[in-house]
């Protein structure tokens, strides 16, 4: 019978604050969504950003590689879709979103070295 007593005494001592618990499982489920959005939500919706971005950017001559493997150089670009040179005399017709990564063209990347080069000297004539 005693036993009984101190089961009931430590069930009422524990159960006495429903308050207290409804305010810390609040607190941890919104910490909970704050750490989900920081490592999931966030970096996701940067990378369709920049997705997006690329792909706008995309213009004859660009090197592509579609989501299903297919590499090939842009030859004309349309509203939804851009025309990729695969091989000699063989050309597809691929919707935007239909491309995983775009490289530059070989004379946008040799620009890109001389714009930091001429920017380097600058930098330098301004620091005397």
């Amino acid at each position: 019978m005693n036993g009984i007593q101190n089961s009931l005494t430590l069930f009422q001592t524990t159960a006495s604050n429903p308050t207290g618990s409804l305010v810390s499982t609040i607190v941890t489920f919104g910490l909970v969504f704050v750490i989900f959005y920081f490592l999931i939500i966030r970096p996701q919706n940067k990378k369709q950003k920049q997705m997006q971005q690329m792909i706008a950017g995309v213009k004859k001559g660009d090197k592509i590689v579609t989501i299903g493997g297919i590499h090939g150089v842009v030859t004309s670009v349309k509203d939804s879709t851009v025309l990729v040179k695969v091989d000699d005399g063989t050309r597809i017709e691929f919707s935007k979103s239909a491309i995983a990564s775009v490289s530059p063209t070989k004379t946008e990347e040799k620009a890109e070295a001389a714009d930091t080069t001429e920017a380097k000297p600058a930098e330098k004539s301004e620091e005397k």
